[in-house]
């Protein structure tokens, strides 16, 4: 759910919240994604606040407009969200993790023995 607190524009929390339902399959492929009215009305806010977030999703060619009928889920869009996903996390946790491993001497075997006793527990 969007939030007014939160520093990023709320047609971009939006387009982020679309971008979660993609990527992790809830909208699929060929799925109608909600209108401007019904998105709008969902998180009450202006019609053309959920425009833009659906404007910022067809420009980066995760939807497609059907005339009459509205904005569809493409069929590379999952695919794009997640490489996109994985890109960020590349950049934003596992380049800055390695960094601060190096720095304090920790190997790539220590470094993989952390990570798997976190994913087991």
């Amino acid at each position: 759910m969007v939030t007014h607190m939160s520093g990023k524009p709320i047609y971009l929390q939006i387009a982020d919240e679309l971008r979660d339902l993609i990527g992790a399959g809830t909208l699929a492929p060929g799925d109608r994604v909600p209108s401007t009215n019904e998105l709008s009305a969902y998180h009450s806010v202006n019609p053309t606040t959920s425009a833009k977030a659906l404007t910022e999703l067809f420009n980066e060619g995760l939807l497609e407009k059907r005339r009459g009928l509205g904005m569809f889920v493409l069929e590379s869009a999952r695919e794009q969200v997640l490489r996109t996903r994985r890109e960020a996390f590349a950049r934003d946790f596992v380049q800055p993790f390695v960094h601060e491993a190096n720095q304090l001497g920790i190997t790539t075997e220590e470094l993989t023995a952390m990570i798997e006793k976190e994913r087991t527990q």
